[in-house]
């Protein structure tokens, strides 16, 4: 997430999945995160080709993919399989001469969120389906922009310290 820190600009977020993959963006100033679609190509080097182009599309400066974490923090076979997805992002992102940092983001608890969220709104059958995948990628890079913001205030936090402290000896 450090890599993030160093750009600035707009983020794509991934919630990668076996049959769907929801994408989200945020804004230029990192503070919303907005879903834009959701693909559908299958295959996990197809997905990865296709979320490439889309960063590329959309001038990103970072991606950040969901990581299924169990709940006890272990990362187990869903988590390995978000992580080769998102080297194969970087081959993809690569050989369109795309060189921006992929990170993964803890995504635990966010289609739970998304799920609740459909059913205060009473999103039911194939419209559900149809928006999970990309509410699930809203979330996740929300979750991902509030951290870098967070992140950032402790470090100019600390920086600021750092200052006061040499003045004063």
């Amino acid at each position: 997430m450090k890599q993030l820190l160093q750009t600035k600009g707009k983020l794509l977020g991934v919630d990668f999945g076996d049959k769907r993959t929801g994408l989200a963006i945020s804004n230029d100033m990192r503070t919303l995160a907005s879903g834009i679609t959701q693909i559908s190509v299958g295959g996990m080097q197809k997905t990865a080709a296709a979320v490439a182009q889309v960063a590329r599309e959309r001038a990103v400066v970072g991606v950040v993919v969901g990581l299924p974490v169990n709940m006890d923090g272990s990362h187990g076979p869903r988590a390995q399989h978000a992580e080769k997805f998102a080297g194969l992002l970087r081959e993809a992102l690569t050989a369109l001469a795309v060189e921006i940092p992929v990170v993964m983001q803890d995504e635990r608890m966010t289609t739970m969120a998304a799920s609740r969220y459909l059913n205060e709104t009473d999103t039911r059958g194939s419209k559900r389906k149809g928006v999970i995948d990309t509410l699930s990628a809203e979330i996740i890079l929300q979750n991902a922009l509030d951290k870098l913001r967070f992140m950032k205030e402790r470090a100019e936090a600390e920086a600021a310290n750092h200052t006061d402290t040499e003045a004063d000896t």
